[in-house]
């Protein structure tokens, strides 16, 4: 057996029905036995694999053991001259496999090799290539200066930013989404540290590998599609915190000297500024609304009052404080309320659930005003005013800050995205029925043709004019086709228009779903859907101490 590809899968269903006809494809002309390892998914994955690969070795948990224990349990097992440790969220080219084992044999001292990882927008992932997390390292990595200097050998050594991303290069640490290894380094280095549960497995194990007498290669001759998971970008806690301890366990284990005490007060302290700053974002963007609504309302109450008790009872004349200092913050209260219990506070913010809750404010002011002792109705022109004038008012502060671009509100006059599909006349029918079935709004710009001989009235242009075609017809989103493209015709074509902020997806060859980064529309769904699964629970299994 020349190989024996292992993939650890968790509730990633039509990532991972993807990343199989990618492998497919790519151990067409290889003795290669593929293993699938699922961690007790609940999508339906296990019967997907069993219906259509039924080439596969399945390997079903009755729990999720995490992904060092379920690779190893398909590494005991495997028989191939070479090992594939393979994310079920990748997509490889159909030389991939054929290009690392050419270059395994023409390097008898490489223990494993890692390719050049591109995003879901095709933007190379720097976790490519890594350096082991020193002290030094580690720190500069955790406060930012590897972000702030990625091209410095010493502020940048965790992502090896000095090296040529296009260079084949040695590295220390290999990523655990794609680690090509050489059976005889496994053989000699042992199994994955199992105490490794979500992170960290794949540093720990690179470094073992060296410390046997291997080493480890950057090869970017050939390339994959690596999605990854929210949970793991700039800002995230959560991925933060795991990162510590992965970093706390593999000092403790290979680097525990006179300076580890030092790394260890450092990352702690990283962890509690890091902690503190991730705390007051998402507080300061949960209470934003709120507060400035509260603002708005209140001074409009208050305007109000100002001005009807001067035209009322003329100049000089004023309202008893109790107005100013109780009733009017208890009306300002009750439309909050009302507001919350309507959703309007939920991120992104919607003006119809807005408007349902100032609605509803309204009628309970009234209702609670009328049943308050004579001594306190006021005026019943004040708090009916300032009501209806807060549906204008809190309406155009939601249109205002849905221009931000920090998602906080939904702009409902928001144009549609402006979408190509790179495919065939056929498969472009069927792509637009599935959108359409689907409940997404996208507008379809138009095709763009496999061969320049296709002239169809829909066709922009051909895949050699993609970026033109983008640019001339202000396109913010691509999908490509599995169906009549090879995954190398999607990859290289990714990174062609990775600098062009464009919304990348994948149409599956049968027409049932389109996936991409964080998102999954199906026909099941019947509406587009960026599943918390994908984000909550991939990214915490499978992403590889990512950003």
């Amino acid at each position: 057996m020349e190989l024996s590809v292992i993939i650890v899968s968790y509730n990633v269903r039509y990532f991972l029905e993807q990343c199989l006809l990618s492998v497919r494809k790519a151990s067409e002309n290889i003795d290669c036995e593929i293993f699938v390892v699922d961690n007790n998914s609940a999508d339906g994955s296990c019967s997907m694999v069993s219906g259509k690969f039924p080439e596969v070795k399945l390997i079903i948990n009755p729990k999720n053991k995490g992904f060092a224990a379920a690779n190893n349990q398909a590494i005991k097992i495997a028989s191939g001259k070479y090992i594939l440790l393979l994310n079920p969220d990748t997509l490889v080219e159909e030389t991939t496999f054929t290009s690392c084992i050419k270059f395994m044999d023409e390097h008898p001292e490489a223990g494993a090799t890692g390719v050049r990882m591109i995003n879901g927008k095709g933007k190379f992932l720097p976790e490519s290539k890594r350096a082991f997390p020193g002290p030094r390292t580690a720190f500069f990595k955790i406060f930012g200066f590897s972000r702030l200097f990625p091209k410095s050998e010493f502020f940048n050594n965790y992502y090896l930013g000095h090296l040529d991303q296009f260079k084949t290069s040695k590295a220390d640490v290999i990523t655990g989404a794609f680690m090509f290894l050489r059976r005889e380094a496994v053989l000699k280095t042992g199994l994955l540290d199992e105490d490794f549960f979500m992170y960290g497995e794949d540093i720990d194990y690179s470094y073992r590998l060296i410390k046997s007498g291997y080493t480890n290669y950057y090869y970017p001759e050939t390339k994959i599609i690596h999605y990854k998971g929210e949970s793991t970008k700039k800002g995230d806690l959560n991925a933060f915190v795991h990162f510590y301890k992965a970093m706390t366990i593999f000092v403790k284990k290979h680097l525990n000297n006179g300076n580890s005490k030092a790394f260890f007060s450092a990352v702690r302290l990283a962890v509690f500024f890091r902690a503190a700053l991730s705390l007051l974002k998402r507080t300061i963007r949960r209470l934003f609304l709120p507060l400035t609504d509260a603002a708005i309302i209140y001074l409009l109450y208050f305007a109000i009052s100002s001005f009807w008790q001067a035209y009322k009872f003329g100049q000089g004349y004023t309202y008893p404080g109790t107005l100013k200092a109780i009733i009017l913050p208890v009306c300002t209260m009750i439309m909050l309320t009302s507001v919350t219990f309507t959703g309007g506070y939920k991120i992104p913010s919607k003006i119809p659930d807005v408007l349902k809750g100032l609605i509803a404010g309204i009628v309970v002011i009234l209702i609670t005003y009328a049943l308050l002792p004579a001594g306190l109705r006021f005026s019943r022109v004040v708090v009916l005013t300032g009501g209806l004038l807060s549906l204008p008012a809190v309406v155009l502060w939601r249109l205002l800050t849905s221009l931000t671009g920090t998602g906080i509100s939904d702009n409902p006059f928001a144009r549609s995205k402006r979408t190509i599909i790179i495919a065939d006349k056929e498969v472009y029918v069927d792509i637009k029925g599935l959108m359409e079935r689907s409940g997404i709004s996208n507008r379809i710009a138009g095709r763009v043709s496999l061969n320049t001989s296709d002239m169809s009235s829909e066709v922009l242009g051909s895949i050699g004019q993609l970026r033109e075609v983008i640019r001339v017809n202000r396109i913010k989103e691509v999908i490509f086709s599995t169906r009549g493209m090879s995954a190398s015709q999607i990859i290289d074509l990714m990174n062609l228009i990775s600098d062009l902020n464009i919304t990348a997806k994948i149409a599956s060859a049968c027409g049932e779903y389109i996936i991409g980064s964080r998102y999954i529309s199906t026909l099941e769904d019947k509406i587009p859907v960026k599943k918390e699964l994908i984000r909550k629970r991939f990214a915490k299994r499978f992403q590889k101490l990512s950003e």
